[in-house]
């Protein structure tokens, strides 16, 4: 298992990095949430430039790369819905550029005939709102639905660029269940998480970094301060230390290694403990202007605390890494 990027990846990196720059800068972000901009501009590059075929378990490093770089440019498409919890659930079901999402709970299924009834309501759905499928995830099996035979509501959450939805089956009959692992879909939607965190946490650092390095009190460059100094130095271990999981989590996956599903927890769990020093760290040493509106660090620190708050946080995947070891002692 090689923990350093071929030339290839840092290629692949470097490209990708280029293509969210362009296509989704700080100004459409802003834009979507102040002006309600359409994101799908973005949505059609990244599907026209094959990013949306990073499907198979071999691509995911690839895949965690381009995660990675849309949590750092807090990305507003479907995407990370679309490739991390729809896909793995029910691959081979969207047609290019469809967009998915994935129902994880709240929904029943029960035998009627020669196929199933849902029933329920499924919270706090990723991108329910406008996903062209939903992936739903009951007892009986996964059941690929298409999103115009559901209801989906859209609800407030405090990241403004972040969609998420109650989505309401009532009555919904469907014949097909998807061949799908829900074990490894569930360690690709904590990989992805966990990346998109990373990335979050990164540009908030880099906003630190750029403010500390330019504000003055008592005449000095606030960034010359030994306190300063440690924090920053404290946001930027915690972050390399979730970013080390997160593609091992990655590389798990891509090699069929075993201990994925306690690798995917521990990059869950490391991204939001990450967060949480970097949030705090962020806020602080932007001072006042960390609370304005008008500055960007805001959409990064949400995406960041949003992320922590989905899929499980830092603590429920600690007491699964323990139950684990514990269970390896005995």
């Amino acid at each position: 298992m090689l923990f350093e990027f071929t030339a290839d990846q840092r290629l692949w990196r470097d490209t990708v990095r280029d293509v969210v720059a362009k296509q989704c800068p700080p100004a459409l972000v802003r834009g979507v949430v102040d002006r309600g901009e359409d994101p799908a501009p973005p949505w059609r590059v990244y599907s026209g430039l094959g990013w949306t075929e990073l499907t198979e378990p071999e691509s995911a490093v690839e895949l965690a790369i381009v995660l990675e770089e849309l949590g750092r440019a807090t990305d507003p498409t479907p995407y990370l819905a679309t490739m991390t919890q729809f896909a793995p659930l029910a691959p081979g079901v969207a047609e290019p550029g469809q967009t998915g999402a994935a129902a994880y709970d709240g929904v029943t299924a029960r035998r009627d005939g020669d196929g199933w009834v849902l029933e329920g309501t499924a919270k706090h759905v990723l991108d329910g709102d406008r996903a062209d499928w939903l992936a739903v995830v009951t007892a009986e099996g996964v059941f690929p639905v298409p999103a115009t035979r559901v209801n989906a509501k859209r609800i407030p959450v405090f990241d403004p660029v972040l969609h998420v939805a109650e989505v309401s089956f009532t009555g919904v009959r469907v014949r097909e269940r998807s061949e799908a692992d829900p074990a490894l879909a569930r360690q690709i939607a904590l990989t992805g998480m966990a990346l998109t965190m990373v990335g979050a946490c990164r540009r908030v650092l880099e906003l630190t970094l750029e403010h500390v390095g330019t504000r003055k009190q008592f005449g000095k460059i606030i960034g010359s301060f030994q306190a300063v100094k440690h924090k920053a130095a404290d946001m930027h271990v915690a972050i390399e230390r979730a970013a080390a999981l997160a593609y091992f989590a990655a590389l798990t996956i891509a090699e069929a290694d075993p201990r994925r599903r306690v690798a995917a927890a521990m990059a869950k769990a490391s991204a939001g403990e990450c967060q949480s020093v970097v949030f705090a760290n962020g806020m602080q040493l932007h001072g006042a202007m960390g609370f304005t509106w008008e500055n960007d660090l805001q959409f990064a620190l949400k995406r960041a605390k949003a992320g922590e708050l989905m899929l499980g946080t830092a603590a429920e995947h600690r007491a699964l890494i323990a139950e684990e070891c514990h269970a390896v002692e005995l």
